[in-house]
């Protein structure tokens, strides 16, 4: 089967099986001449890197009903947009998120360009993202490829060189796929296959549209691919979390830095994450040390965070850090970690 019949294939399974996702213009309402929002496409595929779908749909649908448009969002308050992010994950992501909306507004009047060099060129859009919007927003034929894609590319061609080294030659066989007709809605189809029939585990191979051509599937090796060279094991960094309540109800917390981990976050004040951390408690006060600890996995390292917490009158006055009200402080706005900490300290200091 040639390289645009089997487009049409793909275009044609997808006409019928599209997912319904609340960022997406569906192929029927496309064809009628409607196009998706660039800002919607671009906030949807911020927010899908390292996600899943499932855990994205709500903070999509919380952020456009506050922000409906770029403009919107490039004037909010970094902390409520920091806010509304926390529990999403990649904070950096947040941080760019705010970055790319102002240069959007105050240098391109707020209409995102069309091209991918053109919105590669904004804050935070790598070559993935910038391809993606500009074939699914704008209908150019651009190569889009992430997981799914490469997944799908490894068993339709056999690909049994492994991940990350196979990233080019997969890269080369999606373009060979990737048609100047509906190209927006091919990059969408690809996905979707990979999603929910081209699956990681368990491939649904005997309803895919693709399984005529497949030669993974044809050898018996689907389930197989695509191979993965080992990871390697992640180290273990500790901290110290200090967990202050006042006497009237209080608790102090502080904004991290806006470069690094959490950059820009709230959370509790506390050491550096190392092998072996330092105390650094942000006053002096009878500090009570907790049985357990708060753990985390971040993306190159496992975290064990010890958690260490103290009541103070209403005039203690901190190091560092300020108290928040009851009033003013949400639990929701920490990222996880804090939350994770936050659960271990309420139940005592509660």
């Amino acid at each position: 089967m040639r390289e645009m019949a089997r487009a049409e294939v793909l275009l044609d399974w997808y006409d019928r099986h599209a997912r319904d996702l609340p960022w997406r213009v569906s192929p029927a309402r496309r064809k009628a001449g409607e196009m998706p929002d660039p800002y919607r496409v671009w906030l949807s595929e911020v927010m899908l890197q390292q996600t899943t779908v499932a855990a994205v749909k709500s903070y999509y649908e919380r952020f456009t009903a506050l922000w409906p448009t770029v403009g919107d969002l490039a004037a909010a308050p970094d902390a409520q947009v920091m806010g509304e992010w926390a529990g999403l994950g990649y904070y950096a992501r947040a941080r760019n998120l705010l970055k790319c909306a102002r240069v959007v507004t105050k240098e391109h009047d707020g209409v995102f360009p069309t091209t991918r060099d053109g919105l590669q060129a904004l804050p935070g859009i790598g070559p993935y993202t910038a391809a993606a919007i500009s074939a699914i927003a704008y209908d150019r034929p651009e190569v889009v490829v992430d997981g799914n894609v490469e997944r799908v590319m490894a068993r339709l061609h056999a690909v049994q060189t492994p991940l990350p080294a196979a990233k080019s030659e997969l890269t080369e066989a999606a373009a060979a796929l990737t048609p100047d007709i509906r190209p927006g809605d091919y990059a969408q189809a690809v996905m979707d296959l990979g999603a929910t029939i081209c699956t990681p585990k368990n491939p649904a191979c005997g309803i895919c549209p693709w399984r005529g051509p497949c030669a993974a599937r044809a050898q018996g090796i689907a389930a197989d691919l695509p191979r993965k060279s080992p990871k390697k094991a992640k180290p273990t960094r500790h901290g110290i979390a200090y967990v202050v309540r006042r006497a009237d109800g209080a608790w102090l917390l502080e904004q991290r830095p806006d470069k690094g981990l959490l950059g820009g976050m709230l959370g509790w004040p506390g050491t550096d994450w190392n092998e072996a951390p330092a105390p650094a408690p942000p006053l002096d006060t009878d500090w009570e040390r907790l049985p357990e600890e708060a753990r985390h996995t971040f993306t190159h390292f496992h975290l064990r965070l010890e958690v260490c917490i103290a009541r103070v009158p209403t005039g203690a006055e901190p190091a560092r850090g300020t108290f928040l009200t009851p009033r003013e402080f949400r639990p929701s706005d920490l990222p996880t970690v804090m939350r994770k900490v936050f659960n271990l300290a309420q139940s005592v200091l509660s």
